[in-house]
């Protein structure tokens, strides 16, 4: 287990040192969450205020409830999906030996607008059926649904720099990035797992320092310190969540170049990579 997260680290280092020297790439996920945050808002608000979804589940009519979700998820994975093939773009080209601006992420990404809206639309599917299954199997669908999205993220894993990288439609990059996964089973989820739990811990962390600074800021009784306080602490868990979204993305570049060129540039080492990606036998 030590080597597994002494390596987890690693990739998390190689991936800051890319990013190090990139640091607009943190720009990406920073557009994808206002985007999805005003879309998120765009949609709700006007349910809320007219009343329409309170009505739905009165009337016990799902068909309306079902659109709406669809198109929801539709737009938010077509979001996400966009930014984070601007940054999969940006920072293949990083990985060439280039030097990435935004626009030229936002420029591989608009050029594959097409057939990221078609693998939003396959993920907004699969979002719905998963959400059906929550709600009508209990609890145990709850387990069943969430045991498939683990399923579903880890094939398509590699789905955005299979997009950026080749001139093939939604489903072709969906099939060869679950054909890569079960080729190259092995330690494919440590990267993304010790990520995981390396960036818990930070949370824990900031969170943690954050309540005491919060608590000693309550002890003065003055407000606008409390204030403050608490929005440093969330700031500071706001960049987390920036840094960890933009070293997956950096990560996920790297790993299906490895997979593809057996090539990842300087920052990653082969052997390194070798490890995260070894062949189940």
């Amino acid at each position: 287990m030590f080597t597994r997260f002494s390596r987890s680290w690693e990739l998390i280092k190689a991936s800051g040192a890319v990013l190090r020297q990139d640091k607009e790439l943190l720009l990406f996920p920073f557009f994808s969450a206002i985007a999805t945050l005003i879309v998120s808002a765009s949609f709700i608000v006007p349910l809320v205020v007219t009343g329409a979804l309170e009505q739905t589940s009165v009337q016990g009519s799902e068909a309306p409830y079902l659109v709406f979700l669809f198109l929801f998820y539709l737009v938010q994975y077509f979001i996400i999906f966009f930014f984070n093939s601007a940054l999969v773009g940006a920072a293949m080209i990083r990985l060439d030996g280039g030097d990435p601006t935004v626009r030229d992420g936002l420029r591989i990404a608009g050029s594959r607008v097409v057939q990221i809206l078609g693998y939003a639309a396959i993920a907004a599917t699969v979002g719905l059926i998963l959400r059906i299954i929550e709600e009508r199997a209990g609890f145990i669908g709850r387990w069943i649904a969430g045991l498939l999205g683990v399923a579903f993220t880890l094939a398509t894993f590699l789905t955005a720099p299979i997009l950026v990288s080749r001139d093939i439609g939604p489903v072709d990059a969906v099939k060869e990035s679950a054909t890569l996964l079960k080729k190259t089973w092995g330690e494919n989820i440590i990267g993304n797992a010790g990520m995981g739990l390396v960036f818990f811990l930070f949370y824990l962390g900031v969170i943690g320092v954050g309540a005491l600074f919060v608590f000693g800021a309550a002890q003065t009784g003055n407000i606008a310190l409390i204030v403050l306080v608490a929005a440093i602490a969330a700031l500071a868990v706001i960049g987390l969540a920036l840094v960890q979204a933009a070293l997956q993305g950096v990560y996920s570049a790297a790993l299906y170049r490895y997979a593809t060129d057996g090539n990842v540039g300087e920052s990653f080492s082969s052997a390194l990579l070798g490890e995260a990606f070894r062949p189940k036998r």
